[in-house]
């Protein structure tokens, strides 16, 4: 998995606000709950949940900066790799698995997710959209590949490996049996895509997305 607290990092904030898609993952968590963060950074979303949420809160971080960061912050974070060290835990060992704009950095997304699927009751993923207008746009146009303000660094430079759209997105779960319990898409502002729109409008409009997952059986 890419370093994602040193590297680029798709719905940032200005330093001091809470990020968008962070505020959404925390409405799709219940109080009290065991939660297990996957590439959690510089530990921001985690300390959001136990501030808010009184949750059981614990990361998993490649950057050795990112886990110093956690743990200055007085978060218990371990150094591991999404793609490998997922194996390691329990099965049905989190009420959530959160992995928040990193499962383009792995090498095999549909593994962690299944892997989160199995050691969480519920799994909560967000990650950056590529079939938004303004990436198609960049594309057919300038025949280049996007730079955009989440997505930032050119495409020798960047940590993200496997760039997915919404819609692949919503065709993995099918293939993991995944059920989708809640899902949101969020504009360029940062609003919410109508919510009964169908996956096509979602696809073309969401600059960002956040699904709520759980197992079907």
């Amino acid at each position: 998995m890419a370093d994602t607290a040193a590297g680029e990092t798709a719905g940032s904030a200005p330093a001091g606000a809470v990020r968008v898609d962070h505020l959404l993952i925390a409405g799709m968590v219940e109080k009290n709950t065991r939660v297990l963060d996957v590439g959690c950074g510089d530990g921001a979303l985690l300390r959001l949940l136990a501030d808010t949420l009184n949750v059981d809160a614990r990361g998993i971080e490649l950057s050795q900066r990112g886990v110093n960061d956690c743990v200055a912050k007085g978060l218990s974070v371990i150094q591991g790799d999404a793609d490998s060290d997922l194996l390691d835990y329990p099965d049905d060992a989190f009420d959530y698995v959160i992995l928040s704009q990193t499962i383009q950095a792995t090498r095999h997304p549909s593994k962690v997710l299944a892997n989160m699927l199995r050691i969480g009751r519920h799994a909560i993923v967000s990650f950056p959209n590529f079939g938004h207008w303004s990436i198609r746009a960049q594309l057919v146009f300038r025949g280049r590949m996007p730079v955009t303000k989440n997505l930032s660094r050119p495409w020798h430079d960047t940590p993200n490996i496997h760039f997915c759209t919404i819609r692949d997105f919503v065709e993995l779960t099918g293939e993991l049996d995944a059920k989708i319990s809640r899902a949101v898409a969020i504009d360029t502002l940062g609003a919410q895509v109508r919510v009964n729109a169908p996956w096509w409008v979602w696809n073309l409009l969401g600059e960002q997305a956040v699904f709520l997952l759980k197992r079907n059986r």
